[in-house]
């Protein structure tokens, strides 16, 4: 099961970047605005989104948009397109700010389910966390407030059940190895690095599914895997998976609803243990 997680940031001009493709001028921290950066990120969303939506629509795929839900309002014509396109909408905070640092925790997530349940006219299901930041009370918070598909415990290939305080919910599959921001960002790996880490895992999982399913998450950044020279590798990463014939592309909730069927036990082994209690 392949999920194409696309990123949909909005990195606010007035505010520290959250990541630099640029080292700071002189080594010293750069205050807003911090243009090399922030058009860095604005590239994604004017030039490599646009190239996204027509690789993927051109293979009849779809995406698990995992979207700031303020893009909705900083980039309508985006968030548009992403409705035109059928992608799923899960939650990714209010704007790129790790929860650790809102005032309001509880009201930063409702807030967000709110406005993308608004754009879409459906539920918000899964969420990722911006930068993958929790509190101790962040899963418990996002169940209360209806998510059942978290991704930021990437623990496993494939999802498994977690408790909180308001019934169990499913860790799901996300990646760092498959994931443009260390492959290229942190890591500075060449242009083909992705293609080469997905043809590698193939290899392992094909030996592998046939005992068990694996869920293989493609975790993308628009001003990352979207500039001409990684797109390249990355039209023929989807190449490479469609071309096989034990692979299926599915979206986060899609996964997720698959794997509750599957399992059949509704997360009974841990909520024995959603008053809090060890186990």
């Amino acid at each position: 099961m392949v999920n194409v997680a696309v990123n949909i940031e909005y990195w606010p001009f007035d505010r520290p970047m959250p990541r630099g493709v640029l080292p700071p001028p002189h080594g010293r921290p750069s205050d807003p605005p911090d243009v090399p950066n922030f058009a860095w990120v604005e590239y994604g969303l004017r030039c490599g989104m646009p190239r996204l939506f027509s690789m993927l629509a051109a293979r009849g795929l779809r995406a698990s948009a995992l979207m700031n839900a303020q893009v909705a309002d900083v980039y309508p014509g985006l968030a548009d397109a992403v409705l035109r396109a059928d992608w799923e909408l899960v939650g990714h905070g209010w704007f790129q700010q790790s929860l650790k640092q809102v005032d309001d925790e509880e009201a930063e997530i409702v807030r967000s389910l709110r406005r993308l349940e608004a754009l879409s006219g459906k539920p918000v299901r899964a969420w990722l966390g911006p930068g993958i930041g929790e509190t101790p009370e962040t899963p418990d918070l996002l169940r209360k407030h209806g998510i059942e598909f978290l991704h930021d415990w990437l623990v496993d290939d494939l999802p498994c059940w977690m408790r909180t305080r308001h019934g169990p919910m499913l860790a799901m599959p996300y990646t760092f190895e498959l994931n443009d921001v260390p492959i290229y960002a942190v890591q500075h790996n060449s242009t083909d690095e992705i293609f080469r880490r997905v043809e590698a895992t193939l290899a392992v999982f094909e030996r592998e599914g046939r005992d068990q399913p694996r869920v293989l998450t493609l975790a993308l950044h628009p001003h990352l895997i979207g500039v001409p020279h990684v797109a390249h590798h990355f039209g023929r990463v989807l190449d490479l998976l469609l071309g096989r014939d034990d692979v299926v592309f599915m979206t986060s909730s899609e996964i997720g609803d698959w794997f509750v069927e599957a399992d059949g036990t509704h997360g009974a082994a841990v909520a024995a243990f959603a008053d809090g209690a060890p186990g």
